[in-house]
């Protein structure tokens, strides 16, 4: 299964510019977002699937908005699960790293091997409905199939370049799908988010 960050907040494994425990993201969205907008690309996403010729499984469940919930809900779905966090630069560039779930990330150093100028903050969730049409709960790198500006660069840690199977949120957060590495990193590609694989700092 796959969680996000929230905007404003971290996501489990994760510390601030502190170097210190970011706080935890809500249980729920924020409220006041434009959600009819978001989520959407569902036929963007089909269409991905049928040009690959694929049919990943997908796993029903109750939404999931951060790891714990995730970690009770998922059962025993194979492959890697991940977490997403959705950030922005001094210049404001934007960033979807997308790691394993139960990895320790040191967001005070992320930006020295992301290209980012100057260090990250957590991306707002209206930017977010905007750039990757999903809310918060939902952030998959899925989603970047709905970014056509190409505004958001999208990180890949190590883990998932070693990976034979991912789980990931297909736009919403009350599913889980199971694609192969290959096949995750072709929709990706098909939709001009190739993803950079890279060792990402962890808290010292």
């Amino acid at each position: 299964m796959a969680t996000d960050d929230t905007s404003g907040a971290a996501a489990p494994g994760a510390t601030d510019q502190a170097g210190a425990p970011a706080p935890a993201a809500p249980d729920e969205p924020p409220a006041g977002l434009d959600e009819a907008s978001a989520p959407r690309g569902f036929d963007r996403l089909a269409e991905a699937f049928a040009a690959l010729g694929i049919d990943p499984p997908t796993v029903e469940h109750e939404a999931a908005f951060t790891v714990d919930q995730a970690v009770d809900l998922r059962g025993t779905i194979p492959g890697l699960h991940t977490k997403n966090l959705f950030l922005k630069d001094k210049k404001g560039a934007y960033f979807l790293v997308t790691a394993p779930e139960d990895a320790a990330i040191d967001l005070k150093r992320i930006h020295t091997v992301i290209g980012a100028k100057g260090r990250v903050s957590f991306g707002s969730a209206e930017a977010m409905v905007q750039m990757l049409g999903v809310t918060p709960g939902s952030v998959t790198p899925l989603a970047l199939v709905n970014d056509d500006a190409g505004l958001v660069t999208c990180i890949f840690h190590e883990a998932l370049g070693a990976a034979d199977l991912i789980n990931v949120h297909p736009l919403r957060n009350t599913a889980t799908v199971t694609l192969a590495r290959e096949e995750l990193f072709a929709i990706l590609s098909r939709a001009g988010h190739t993803p950079t694989v890279t060792a990402l700092p962890a808290p010292e």
